[in-house]
């Protein structure tokens, strides 16, 4: 048998056993663990990859539910975070790009009232975090506990988490973030390739090494799946074979975080939500507004729901997940739609002596989310939730100044690229992959996906796409004479848009 057959039959072996005497009977309810991965598009079992080795989340997809149409705000690491745990844009909640090195982008510090661990916190829950974290003020997405992890192996990430995850000590229902590394890109390249540019390992170990704890599972380049937006290259599939790689070890990490709460009793006391930052780190999905960067995986096993095994095609995103979070504890004022308890922002900075002379606000007070809990999916997988999808980027690193605006429904996608005459900046790490230098080197006619090099480094005002018949986003309508009343209609959603989610770029309209 080989072994990739071999870890899938041991992997769904360990989910659906019985797995011994409960240690913990009289642990609390309604515990959350929040799953959320680096650069992983929806490449896995469940949504129909037939490459893709993830029974783990399979197996929760199998007892839960699966969101077609689940989508990032913006591509972005730092970014797209501010987004999960703050339930607001990141052109609201100020953290514009990277949190790191001299990037510094940091969050308004009155986002604090409507910030992720300290809402649950307030709602009642003892809460920790592991793995990549990202974002700023640590004051504002403050959790109780950290837990030291190695973010390029789950298995450990599951193991430094079990204490946690069973202390019976405090007898509040636990919130755990749990944030890997994997897949983005890291750890150097692959020197054993016989390809003259050499594939990104994605935080593999070179030379077809494993992790400690870690069955890893390798890939044919030859049987990858390569998406639409990509070139089919040896250079392609030789990154994406160590990207499939790294997605695996993901889930032999969810495989043991399951055991963990099955052997404390706690499986069915707790709800899991599994989805990822953005798409793949590959060019024409990360850092872009394109399907390829926002379109990611959602899949939540709520142990309270009557109905397992089932799919939704309600649009959600990324907004949506802390006021559903914290609707799922109980904490959520669904009419005002804030927190029960909100925190009285000015008493306490006052109280802490920090942040009392700062803009904490940007001119507007931290009242609501911009996102909505879709619990109601969960009960009720036909619900419709948004009618049109928003998307907002900025910066990636300080050096990527390009802001794009997005309005995406069922039927009609557009892209204002408000710096068009500008040549599309590129993240360090995707302009040195070999899938992109292989093509960047024959010039600007060679293919790239459905563009072409030269396409996609300088960008039209606006892209048009009518991606309910043409959902790669291959022929942009934006120019076209029989398509100008939609983009007319659709530039018009995409000001009110910006108007309801307090858009600074609105005026851009009227400068530029």
């Amino acid at each position: 048998m080989n072994t990739r057959r071999r870890f899938i039959l041991v992997a769904m072996t360990c989910l659906v056993a019985h797995l011994g005497p409960a240690t913990v009977a009289d642990a609390a309810e309604r515990n959350v663990i929040f799953v959320i991965t680096d650069d992983e598009s929806p490449t896995l079992g469940c949504y129909g990859d037939p490459v893709a080795v993830t029974p783990a989340i399979d197996a929760i997809a199998a007892d839960g539910v699966v969101f077609r149409n689940a989508y990032a705000t913006t591509a972005s690491c730092s970014a797209s975070r501010s987004v999960v745990m703050s339930g607001l844009h990141n052109h609201r909640n100020g953290q514009f790009g990277h949190q790191h090195h001299y990037h510094k982008f940091a969050s308004f510090h009155d986002v604090a009232a409507l910030a992720l661990p300290r809402v649950m916190q307030r709602a009642g829950y003892r809460t920790a975090r592991i793995g990549k974290y990202h974002v700023a003020p640590e004051a504002v997405y403050h959790y109780e506990t950290v837990i030291q992890g190695n973010g390029r192996n789950a298995v450990s990430m599951a193991e430094a988490s079990a204490d946690f995850i069973t202390d019976s000590s405090d007898d509040r229902p636990f919130f755990l973030y749990f944030a890997t590394s994997d897949p983005h890109r890291g750890g150097g390249v692959d020197r054993s390739s016989p390809l003259d540019l050499k594939p990104n390992l994605f935080g593999n170990k070179p030379k077809r090494g494993e992790h400690e704890g870690v069955e890893e599972v390798f890939f044919d380049p030859a049987d990858v799946v390569v998406p639409s937006f990509l070139p089919d290259t040896p250079e392609t599939r030789s990154e994406l074979a160590q990207y499939y790689q790294s997605c695996a070890r993901i889930d032999q990490g969810l495989a043991r975080l399951v055991q963990i709460l099955r052997d404390a009793d706690l499986y069915d006391k707790t709800m899991i939500v599994f989805t990822s930052d953005h798409g793949m780190a590959f060019a024409g999905g990360k850092t872009t507004v394109y399907e390829g960067g926002l379109r990611v995986p959602m899949v939540v096993r709520d142990p309270y729901q009557s109905r397992r095994g089932i799919e939704s095609d309600a649009m959600i995103s990324h907004i949506d997940i802390t006021p559903t979070l914290l609707d799922f504890a109980g904490g959520l004022d669904t009419e005002n739609n804030c927190p029960k308890d909100i925190i009285n922002v000015k008493k306490f900075w006052k109280e802490r002596g920090e942040a009392e002379q700062e803009n904490r606000d940007g001119g507007k007070p931290f009242d609501h989310y911009h996102g909505r809990s879709w619990m109601h999916c969960l009960a009720h997988p036909d619900d419709a939730h948004h009618e049109q999808i928003f998307a907002s980027h900025t910066f990636h690193e300080i050096q990527m100044y390009y802001p794009m605006r997005v309005i995406r429904d069922a039927k009609y996608k557009l892209i204002w690229n408000i710096a068009h005459p500008l040549p599309y900046p590129f993240a360090s790490d995707l302009w040195a992959a070999s899938s992109w230098q292989a093509q960047w080197a024959k010039g600007p006619d060679a293919p790239y996906g459905t563009r072409t090099v030269g396409q996609y480094v300088q960008r039209p005002e606006f892209e048009l796409f009518d991606i309910a018949d043409d959902p790669n986003e291959s022929n942009n309508l934006a120019d076209s004479p029989g398509h100008a009343e939609i983009l007319e209609r659709y530039q018009g959603k995409l000001k009110q848009l910006q108007k309801q989610y307090d858009d600074p770029w609105i005026m851009k309209w009227e400068y530029e």
